[in-house]
């Protein structure tokens, strides 16, 4: 998407939530080197100033800090008020998140509500904000970090699985009731990719093939190339994992058993 109206003189503006690392970053650093403002969203302050001061400084771009939890009903929804009254509001990408490790009984419930908060409750609430301005002026993108979890379940992995599977199907739903607007709506829904996700959520990376593994700037690169073609509503970075979910929606569940348990004991 261009960075500038049809005078040539409105710089667009993206918001990104999760900003600070690993994919959200990518996408920061994309969108301001093709010239998009930006409203950076994230817990740090200390490190989404500086993120926001770095990418000013390199593209010549305006990046504005937003910190606020997103996980808190307070933090959500000022973010939602700050894109409702965004009118250069061109494209929101939903990408904060997290992942735990161990059987639900195990965890406490406090964590797996946030989780539900995070994943499901604040995409659904940035994006209804952003969706009036957006049909109106028959122009937007909307992104939805989901992930090829959400093709799948598994032990010590259940509300991550299923809340991703909420965005997918949430953005394929959206992404019909949309047509002809303007607005496109993608789930981009990667595989195993190198951020901080994997060590916050204390899980050892080194029990996972090094060839399944894609680098965020692989994922982000694809993504906006494939909303930009106007492609499907679904984007899963790299043939590798596209075979991946072609098998995940297609084998029997038999066949699929033993995946499902190899990649539990990982997560408990």
């Amino acid at each position: 998407m261009a960075a500038t109206g049809d005078s040539g003189s409105v710089r667009l503006v993206a918001l990104i939530t999760g900003a600070t690392a690993g994919i959200g970053r990518v996408f920061a650093q994309r969108l301001a080197a093709s010239g998009h403002d930006l409203i950076l969203v994230a817990r740090d302050a200390t490190r989404l100033s500086a993120l926001a001061d770095e990418l000013s400084l390199q593209y010549g771009i305006t990046a504005e800090p937003l910190a606020a939890d997103l996980a808190r009903d307070d933090g959500m929804r000022r973010v939602a008020d700050r894109i409702a009254q965004e009118p250069r509001l061109a494209v929101l990408v939903n990408n904060a998140g997290f992942g735990t490790k161990g059987r639900l009984v195990n965890r406490p419930v406090a964590e797996q509500a946030t989780m539900l908060e995070l994943h499901v409750m604040a995409p659904m609430i940035h994006t209804r904000a952003a969706l009036p301005g957006m049909i109106e002026r028959r122009r937007g993108w909307i992104i939805n970090v989901a992930s090829v979890a959400s093709y799948t379940y598994s032990m010590g992995n259940v509300n991550y699985c299923a809340t991703k599977a909420y965005l997918r199907v949430f953005s394929e739903s959206l992404a019909l009731e949309l047509a002809g607007t303007g607005v496109q709506v993608q789930a981009l829904c990667p595989g195993f990719t190198h951020t901080e996700f994997h060590d916050r959520a204390g899980m050892d990376k080194t029990t996972i093939a090094g060839l399944l593994w894609l680098t965020s700037d692989r994922v982000v690169d694809e993504s906006l190339a494939q909303i930009a073609a106007g492609g499907h509503p679904v984007c899963v970075p790299s043939l590798r994992f596209k075979l991946i979910v072609l098998l995940l929606r297609h084998m029997p569940e038999w066949a699929m058993r033993p995946m499902r348990a190899r990649y539990g004991k990982l997560r408990t």
